[in-house]
């Protein structure tokens, strides 16, 4: 046997390997490779936006956490205002009310002081009526009488 044969037949035969798998074999491998490098470069960039909608949406959770903050705070003094406000009106209700409890009171006041007077003008006038008769020692009839105190009372 022939080295340089053997050497040449053993490259012949490592040539047609080579060009049988380059040519069947190294193409669906390097196919697999690139489909797994796309998938994974997918999935890295699949986990980037979900790490970026994540962040915006804990970012928009912020927001809207601050502007209900926010609001709630405005329906809160809109609130202490009413009640402020329905205070003071029931306090203006409870002044009005007693001012016009003051004048009813002031006017009955006034109705009895003119009754007292009413009544001891007409005392004031029976006794003066007595002490008159008691004085004369006379008597005058009672239309007289009526008469004299009415027009006592309205002098008086």
């Amino acid at each position: 046997m022939n080295l340089n044969a053997t050497i040449i037949g053993q490259t012949i035969a490592f040539a047609v390997f080579v060009w049988f798998c380059l040519k069947y074999v190294w193409p669906p491998i390097t196919q697999a490779l690139a489909e797994r490098q796309k998938k994974i470069a997918e999935g890295l960039e699949a986990a980037d936006r979900a790490q970026r909608d994540l962040s915006l949406a804990q970012n928009k959770a912020a927001d809207d956490l601050r502007e209900a903050k926010i609001k709630s705070a405005e329906i809160i003094d809109m609130a202490n205002k009413r009640a402020n406000q329905i205070v003071d009106e029931a306090k203006e209700k409870a002044r009005d009310e007693g001012q016009r409890l003051i004048a009813g009171a002031k006017a009955e006041i006034e109705m009895e002081v003119q009754r007292a007077k009413e009544e001891l003008r007409a005392q004031v006038a029976a006794i003066a009526i007595a002490g008159a008769e008691k004085i004369l020692e006379s008597s005058v009839d009672k239309a007289a009488n009526e008469e004299l105190v009415k027009k006592l009372a309205s002098e008086l």
